[in-house]
């Protein structure tokens, strides 16, 4: 009996251990479906646009509360005077914090935040928002003082905000590229519009598949060894959410049906993006292409420089204020380098050309001359390259230092540029893109500036080619002719003159 109860106890255990390793075996199973289910949960939470925007902002007021809040604390100012008013000094920091990521894009999905690039206007735009921010509270307190906050408590909150600020949003755009990497975008159209498209894109940093459709029958993407399938159009319409990450036209709008664009327009606003290749080109790479224009293009919608612009007004005046101070700030070191030009180089110290200003009128631009006079003899170059032997040697510092650009700024008191916009085009190489790119005066619409949105995106041209490549980003500029887009100029041009890329 008694080994007949050990060998059932023995079963027992036997059986008992085979239940708890099925039971774990199980356990681990369901724990790692659980896993992947989450992890694919996560993948298409950030394949939203607004699921990153909407945690960055979250973890930007969490992260400036915390931060604000305990330097405050430890420094014994936790509470001007009452709880309402610290709540408003730090809200109004808060403010001017979100609304300058916002100008650099900190809050859009397609901005990559590893570079360098982004990693600098990440840091400048924190720069500024802390003098803005600084420049309020502290105009706020002389009317009441006990909201004066410690200047050391508000510098060092900006100083340890920036690197965590950037930390998550570099770990965040790491899930991004990841949600984004197991989709693909369905490029309907095989024509050269497409072919373009692809070319392009593969120029680009997105990493994203393609997956090219036909609507009405399977032919090869023009050029290229690629086929673009007709056969599952419906199911891939039906699939979006599995599979794509939006919808791109690249063909003709004449080629779809009135019920293919009414499907179309409804996956829009119910399910997912569809992109037309400007919209896409636009929103991913921030210029417009030209097989986009047409003559009517300015008369779309969208143009803030339509009839009266109130901004337009607001633009002049800050760069006749801007300009006016400029002209006094840096008239020690204009003389002086006038002196060094005069001295080193000799006459004449200001070089004077003709060049194209809004609406097409002519005015005459002012910049430290930098080359030696071109001899009568001399087959003229309408482009300076960078191997430039007519470069004078002081010349090559001023240009690299933006500093022969100064007397520019008598053009801007005067009117007839601006600090931000298109490059001042010279008359005889306006001509000569007038015959060669199409809807070259499109870029006239506005005034020229000193820097501009072509210049920080796009280095110094020396061809037609370059030309027609900076029209896309001047282009882009007269569309979305606006403050915050002239505020990310001015950023970027901060960035190119202390890293040296760009124009």
């Amino acid at each position: 009996m008694a080994i007949s109860e050990d060998v059932d106890l023995a079963s027992h255990r036997t059986v008992d251990r085979a239940d708890y390793a099925a039971a774990g075996a199980k356990s681990g199973s369901d724990d790692r479906e659980s896993a992947v289910t989450a992890r694919s949960r996560t993948r298409r939470v950030f394949t939203h646009d607004w699921a990153p925007a909407v945690l960055y902002l979250f973890l930007d007021i969490l992260s400036w509360v915390a931060i604000y809040g305990t330097i405050s604390f430890l420094r014994r100012e936790a509470f001007s005077a009452t709880p309402l008013e610290f709540f408003m000094v730090d809200m109004l920091q808060l403010v001017v914090i979100v609304q300058a990521l916002f100008i650099v894009g900190g809050y859009d999905r397609h901005t990559d935040m590893r570079t360098l690039s982004y990693t600098a206007e990440h840091l400048l735009a924190l720069i500024g928002a802390a003098a803005v921010s600084a420049l309020l509270v502290y105009s706020a307190a002389t009317f009441d003082r006990s909201m004066k906050p410690s200047r050391g408590v508000v510098l060092l909150s900006f100083i340890l905000f920036v690197p965590v600020s950037l930390s998550y949003r570099r770990w965040i755009r790491s899930f991004v590229v990841t949600a984004s990497a197991s989709k693909a975008f369905l490029v309907i159209g095989s024509g050269e519009l497409a072919t373009r498209f692809k070319r392009a894109y593969e120029e680009s940093d997105n990493r994203q598949r393609l997956e090219f459709v036909d609507i009405e029958k399977e032919r090869p993407l023009a050029g290229e060894n690629l086929s673009a399938d007709s056969s599952g159009f419906a199911a891939k319409i039906d699939n979006l959410d599995e599979r794509y990450s939006g919808i791109i036209l690249a063909e003709a709008a004449t080629r779809f049906t009135p019920e293919l664009l009414e499907r179309l327009v409804r996956t829009q606003f119910q399910r997912t993006r569809v992109y037309t290749l400007e919209s896409f080109y636009e929103t991913h790479w921030r210029y417009v292409p030209l097989d986009a224009i047409d003559p009517v293009w300015p008369l779309q919608t969208g143009f803030q420089l339509a009839r009266i612009s109130p901004y337009h007004y607001l633009k002049r005046l800050f760069d006749l204020v801007v300009s006016t101070l400029a002209l006094i700030l840096f008239a020690p070191p204009a003389i002086l380098i006038a002196l060094l030009i005069w001295l080193v180089n000799g006459r004449p110290i200001i070089f004077s050309q003709a060049r194209v200003g809004r609406d097409e009128h002519p005015f005459t631009i002012y910049k430290f001359r930098t080359m030696e006079a071109r001899s009568a003899e001399e087959p003229e170059d309408i482009y300076t390259r960078s191997d430039d032997r007519r470069l004078l040697r002081l010349g090559r510092w001023l240009r690299k230092l933006r500093l022969d650009e100064l007397p520019q700024l008598w053009n801007v008191f005067r009117g007839e540029m601006s600090l931000i916009g298109p490059r001042a085009e010279w008359t005889k190489c306006s001509e000569r893109y007038e015959k060669k790119i199409p809807f070259y005066h499109f870029r006239h619409l506005v005034k020229p500036g000193i820097t501009g949105w072509a210049q920080v995106n796009y280095p110094y041209g020396e061809s037609d080619e370059d030309a027609m490549e900076k029209l896309k980003y001047d282009l882009y500029y007269i569309r979305h002719y606006s403050l915050k887009l002239d505020a990310m100029i001015v950023l970027k041009t901060v960035y190119t003159m202390l890293f040296g890329k760009g124009r």
